[in-house]
């Protein structure tokens, strides 16, 4: 490696931590985890502070992508980019709650519902939502123009559960890691 290429490399790496520093020095509750309005506080807070994320947006139209921006022993934070058709099938965050802010564009929310369609709702840019542990919903992008979002967990997110309603209306649960990019899932025939 030339010594160019070392030094743009060792560059990018304190960037890397000076980002990190500056989310972490978010002001939120520490010590415990954090309960769905203050992940909404939080999450809002983070989009209000796009020099420390905007250089991570990059859209592609195959797939979601995503990058984490912090994680400590209560809250994990991550950058989405959507574009047209990218849906997260119906999931849960296992123990996690969190919450979501649309720094730009729109993405749209469903909750799953028994005995009547999803209860939906339409989030554009500027508007957040959280959610419990306990909640199954599916986010997918709206709207013709690329969405970013970001989403906080807390505890730290590690694992959710990927749902699919097979023959006869049967929900089956599948277990995904945080690492694993979610997307809607076909029942097995």
């Amino acid at each position: 490696m030339s010594d160019s290429a070392r030094a743009s490399a060792a560059a990018m790496r304190a960037r890397a931590a000076a980002e990190r520093d500056a989310l972490g020095l978010v002001p939120r509750p520490r010590g415990r985890d954090l309960s769905g309005e203050e992940l909404e506080a939080l999450v809002t807070e983070l989009a209000n502070r796009p020099e420390t994320w905007i250089h991570l947006v990059e859209h592609d139209a195959s797939r979601r992508t995503y990058q984490e921006l912090l994680r400590d022993r209560h809250v994990t934070a991550w950058l989405i980019c959507w574009m047209d058709d990218h849906d997260t099938g119906f999931h849960d965050h296992d123990v996690s709650a969190g919450a979501v802010a649309v720094v730009s564009g729109a993405v749209r929310e469903q909750r799953l519902t028994i005995d009547g369609p999803a209860r939906e709702a339409l989030f554009e840019a500027g508007s957040s939502f959280h959610f419990s542990a306990a909640d199954i919903h599916r986010v997918r992008h709206a709207g013709s123009d690329p969405a970013v979002t970001i989403h906080v967990y807390s505890p730290p997110l590690l694992s959710m559960g990927a749902y699919v309603i097979g023959d006869g209306g049967v929900l089956a649960r599948h277990q995904v890691s945080h690492r694993e990019p979610l997307r809607p899932l076909t029942p097995a025939r």
